[in-house]
């Protein structure tokens, strides 16, 4: 598997992609991004217990896919600049979720299955869109713009 991530990622640099995947699988990994720029994309998949994705994106037209499948894991998504996107999911239990978007024109779509799952998504600015659902019982959700 490392082998064939390694060749997929040496290829799209190679070639010039957009965007490369980034994987874990089975528990307490740590994936920490930061992107500077316009129309950057980055694409996050977890699976197992207490991951951590953080992604830093600063510019404009930026877009973060983080998928997270377990318990007691995090993802915190921060973007700053205008017409940026956050798409996120995670299904288990315990799990929380945090997108901060600071700018014009920011969107984001969360969503969380299973029980005892937080989420907040704060955003600043004007015309922000937010696109938020739970499905468990014991969640907690904050959504705040201004």
């Amino acid at each position: 598997m490392l082998k064939t991530l390694l060749a997929t990622a040496a290829l799209g640099l190679s070639v010039g992609l957009p965007a490369l995947p980034a994987l874990a699988d089975g528990g307490e990994n740590f994936v920490r991004l930061e992107q500077w720029g316009a129309r950057n994309e980055v694409g996050l998949y977890q699976d197992g217990h207490r991951n951590r994705l953080s992604v830093t994106q600063e510019g404009y037209g930026n877009t973060t896919i983080a998928t997270q499948d377990g318990a007691r894991n995090r993802t915190v998504v921060g973007q700053t600049g205008a017409h940026n996107e956050v798409t996120s999911s995670q299904a288990g239990r315990c799990n929380v979720l945090g997108v901060a978007q600071f700018g014009h024109s920011n969107s984001a779509e969360v969503d969380q299955a299973g029980r005892c799952n937080a989420m907040a998504v704060i955003q600043t600015g004007r015309n922000g869109e937010v696109s938020a659902r739970q499905s468990g019982h014991g969640n907690v959700a904050v959504i705040v713009q201004d």
